[in-house]
Protein backbone atom coordinates (compact mmCIF):
# COMPACT_ATOMS: atom_id res chain seq x y z
CA UNK A 1 0.00 0.00 0.00
CA UNK A 2 1.29 3.46 -0.92
CA UNK A 3 -0.03 6.66 0.64
CA UNK A 4 0.76 10.30 0.07
CA UNK A 5 0.81 12.17 3.37
CA UNK A 6 0.44 15.94 2.98
CA UNK A 7 0.47 17.15 6.60
CA UNK A 8 1.43 16.29 10.15
CA UNK A 9 -2.27 15.70 10.84
CA UNK A 10 -2.41 13.02 8.13
CA UNK A 11 0.75 11.37 9.54
CA UNK A 12 -0.87 11.43 12.97
CA UNK A 13 -4.02 9.82 11.55
CA UNK A 14 -2.04 7.02 9.89
CA UNK A 15 0.02 6.31 13.01
CA UNK A 16 -3.12 6.41 15.18
CA UNK A 17 -4.89 3.86 12.99
CA UNK A 18 -1.88 1.54 13.19
CA UNK A 19 -1.63 1.99 16.97
CA UNK A 20 -5.34 1.14 17.27
CA UNK A 21 -4.70 -2.15 15.42
CA UNK A 22 -1.49 -2.99 17.32
CA UNK A 23 -1.30 -6.15 19.39
CA UNK A 24 1.32 -7.71 21.67
CA UNK A 25 4.39 -9.00 19.81
CA UNK A 26 3.92 -6.64 16.85
CA UNK A 27 7.09 -5.34 15.21
CA UNK A 28 7.01 -2.35 12.86
CA UNK A 29 10.08 -1.32 10.91
CA UNK A 30 10.46 2.34 9.96
CA UNK A 31 12.72 3.02 7.00
CA UNK A 32 13.66 6.33 5.44
CA UNK A 33 16.40 8.90 5.14
CA UNK A 34 17.37 11.28 7.93
CA UNK A 35 14.55 13.79 8.36
CA UNK A 36 11.95 11.66 6.56
CA UNK A 37 9.62 11.55 9.57
CA UNK A 38 10.35 8.25 11.33
CA UNK A 39 10.61 9.77 14.81
CA UNK A 40 7.55 11.95 14.21
CA UNK A 41 5.60 8.83 13.22
CA UNK A 42 6.87 7.08 16.38
CA UNK A 43 5.81 9.99 18.59
CA UNK A 44 2.29 10.01 17.14
CA UNK A 45 2.11 6.22 17.42
CA UNK A 46 3.11 6.28 21.09
CA UNK A 47 0.61 9.04 21.86
CA UNK A 48 -2.13 6.96 20.22
CA UNK A 49 -1.13 4.03 22.46
CA UNK A 50 -1.68 6.27 25.46
CA UNK A 51 1.94 7.05 26.30
CA UNK A 52 1.94 10.18 28.48
CA UNK A 53 5.70 10.79 28.53
CA UNK A 54 7.60 12.75 25.89
CA UNK A 55 8.78 10.37 23.20
CA UNK A 56 12.17 11.35 21.85
CA UNK A 57 14.55 9.64 19.48
CA UNK A 58 16.57 6.97 21.31
CA UNK A 59 19.59 7.53 19.05
CA UNK A 60 22.13 7.37 21.88
CA UNK A 61 20.35 4.91 24.16
CA UNK A 62 19.21 2.71 21.21
CA UNK A 63 16.03 1.53 23.00
CA UNK A 64 13.43 3.36 25.09
CA UNK A 65 10.34 1.71 26.56
CA UNK A 66 7.09 3.40 27.54
CA UNK A 67 3.84 2.39 29.20
CA UNK A 68 0.57 2.71 27.34
CA UNK A 69 -2.31 0.47 26.26
CA UNK A 70 0.52 -1.90 25.36
CA UNK A 71 4.16 -1.59 26.37
CA UNK A 72 5.79 0.48 23.61
CA UNK A 73 9.43 -0.10 22.69
CA UNK A 74 11.05 2.48 20.42
CA UNK A 75 14.40 1.54 18.88
CA UNK A 76 16.75 3.72 16.87
CA UNK A 77 19.46 1.47 15.47
CA UNK A 78 21.28 4.13 13.45
CA UNK A 79 24.37 3.96 15.66
CA UNK A 80 24.59 0.16 15.33
CA UNK A 81 25.96 0.19 11.77
CA UNK A 82 28.58 -2.55 11.37
CA UNK A 83 27.77 -3.88 14.85
CA UNK A 84 26.99 -7.52 15.47
CA UNK A 85 26.07 -6.95 19.11
CA UNK A 86 22.74 -8.44 20.19
CA UNK A 87 21.24 -6.04 22.73
CA UNK A 88 18.57 -8.53 23.79
CA UNK A 89 16.31 -7.75 20.84
CA UNK A 90 14.30 -10.96 21.32
CA UNK A 91 13.08 -9.66 24.69
CA UNK A 92 11.40 -6.82 22.80
CA UNK A 93 10.37 -8.62 19.60
CA UNK A 94 8.77 -11.53 21.41
CA UNK A 95 7.47 -9.76 24.50
CA UNK A 96 4.10 -8.34 25.45
CA UNK A 97 4.54 -5.00 23.77
CA UNK A 98 4.76 -3.45 20.35
CA UNK A 99 8.15 -2.46 18.95
CA UNK A 100 8.95 0.26 16.39
CA UNK A 101 12.43 0.02 14.90
CA UNK A 102 14.05 2.98 13.14
CA UNK A 103 16.96 2.02 10.87
CA UNK A 104 16.15 -1.73 10.95
CA UNK A 105 18.70 -2.44 8.22
CA UNK A 106 21.39 -2.06 10.89
CA UNK A 107 20.10 -5.14 12.78
CA UNK A 108 18.70 -7.32 9.97
CA UNK A 109 20.21 -10.52 11.39
CA UNK A 110 18.28 -10.02 14.64
CA UNK A 111 14.85 -9.20 13.18
CA UNK A 112 11.98 -11.65 13.65
CA UNK A 113 10.61 -13.43 10.55
CA UNK A 114 7.38 -11.41 10.56
CA UNK A 115 6.93 -7.62 10.66
CA UNK A 116 5.32 -4.63 9.01
CA UNK A 117 7.60 -2.24 7.12
CA UNK A 118 6.77 1.44 6.66
CA UNK A 119 9.10 3.25 4.28
CA UNK A 120 8.79 7.03 4.55
CA UNK A 121 10.09 9.08 1.64
CA UNK A 122 10.27 12.86 1.68
CA UNK A 123 8.51 14.44 -1.32
CA UNK A 124 8.62 18.05 -0.07
CA UNK A 125 8.77 19.94 3.23
CA UNK A 126 5.18 18.95 3.99
CA UNK A 127 4.61 15.78 1.94
CA UNK A 128 5.74 12.22 2.36
CA UNK A 129 5.09 8.98 0.53
CA UNK A 130 4.58 6.07 2.93
CA UNK A 131 4.85 2.55 1.55
CA UNK A 132 3.51 -0.16 3.86
CA UNK A 133 4.54 -3.78 3.29
CA UNK A 134 3.60 -6.91 5.22
CA UNK A 135 5.98 -9.79 5.95
CA UNK A 136 4.11 -12.79 7.35
CA UNK A 137 0.47 -13.84 7.61
CA UNK A 138 -0.29 -11.82 10.77
CA UNK A 139 1.04 -8.67 9.13
CA UNK A 140 -0.83 -9.34 5.87
CA UNK A 141 -4.03 -9.40 7.95
CA UNK A 142 -2.93 -6.25 9.77
CA UNK A 143 -2.22 -4.47 6.47
CA UNK A 144 -5.64 -5.49 5.16
CA UNK A 145 -7.30 -4.13 8.32
CA UNK A 146 -5.26 -0.91 8.06
CA UNK A 147 -6.25 -0.51 4.41
CA UNK A 148 -9.95 -0.81 5.34
CA UNK A 149 -9.58 1.60 8.24
CA UNK A 150 -7.94 4.49 6.42
CA UNK A 151 -9.24 6.71 3.67
CA UNK A 152 -6.70 7.31 0.92
CA UNK A 153 -5.17 10.74 1.38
Amino acid sequence: MKLIINSLEEMKTLSSHLAHLASPDDVYLLKGDLGAGKTTFSQFFGQALGVNKTISSPTFTIIKSYSGRLPFHHMDCYRLEDSDEDLGFDDYFYGEGVTLVEWPQMIEEFLPPGYLTLTIERISDDSRQVTVEAHGAHYENLLEALTHEITPY
